[in-house]
């Protein structure tokens, strides 16, 4: 196993495995989606589409036709009129969004909640791929260093009034961030990883 390296960021505690600067907080904060609350409101809050690793890219491309029956039509719309993909200047490649707002690949289901199109092509067996990892990493982001392309940070970024409800429900569960983030840690970074980044964590519980 692989030992996590803690020591003090510039801005606040982070721990280190392998190329990857984690914040203390995705140790310590609370943190369990309620979507009865937010409505899935992270897929139509914010500056631009999700942000999307090259290698999805390819993924979209390939398995578009199969993604695009759980469209809403104005989502296939707006795919065909900026693509499948673009690129934004601050957050990279994006998936496209509607009017600014809710992802191209978004709909609403009859209780008002935002889901993902690709999601459900995977929940229905139609692919392999869950949905961009950025989404499913949510509130963590991941940052490219400016200094150095292969290190990342891991940050907690929960939106203020919309994960509210989400943050009050992590802590009357006692859930840290990292555990209810646990699948997609894991599909982004390894089993190895997560049970590295667990380790720590129960070190630092220790010593706290």
């Amino acid at each position: 196993m692989r030992n996590g390296v803690i020591f003090e960021g510039i801005l606040k505690p982070m721990i280190a495995i392998d190329h990857v600067l984690i914040s203390e907080e995705i140790i310590d904060e609370q943190f369990v989606c309620d979507l009865s609350k937010c409505k899935g409101g992270c897929c139509e809050d914010g500056d631009a589409g999700a942000p999307m690793e090259k290698w999805e890219l390819e993924k979209l491309k390939q398995n578009y036709e199969v993604i695009k029956p759980y469209m809403t039509p104005e989502g296939i719309a707006e795919v065909e009129r900026q693509g499948k993909y673009l690129f934004d200047q601050e957050f990279g490649w994006v998936t496209p969004t509607i009017d600014g707002q809710i992802c191209a690949y978004g709909y609403r289901d009859k209780w008002g909640v935002i889901k993902c199109s690709i999601e459900e092509a995977y929940n229905e067996g139609k692919l392999d791929w869950k949905k961009p990892i950025s989404c499913h990493l949510f509130p963590i982001r991941i940052q490219q260093s400016k200094q150095d392309p292969e290190i990342e940070y891991l940050n907690y970024e929960p939106r203020e009034d919309l994960c509210a409800a989400a943050c009050s429900l992590g802590k009357h569960l006692k859930m840290p961030v990292y555990v209810f983030l646990k699948e997609s840690i894991i599909r982004k970074y390894g089993e190895v990883f997560y049970e590295t980044l667990e380790a720590t964590a129960k070190e630092l519980k220790k010593k706290k």
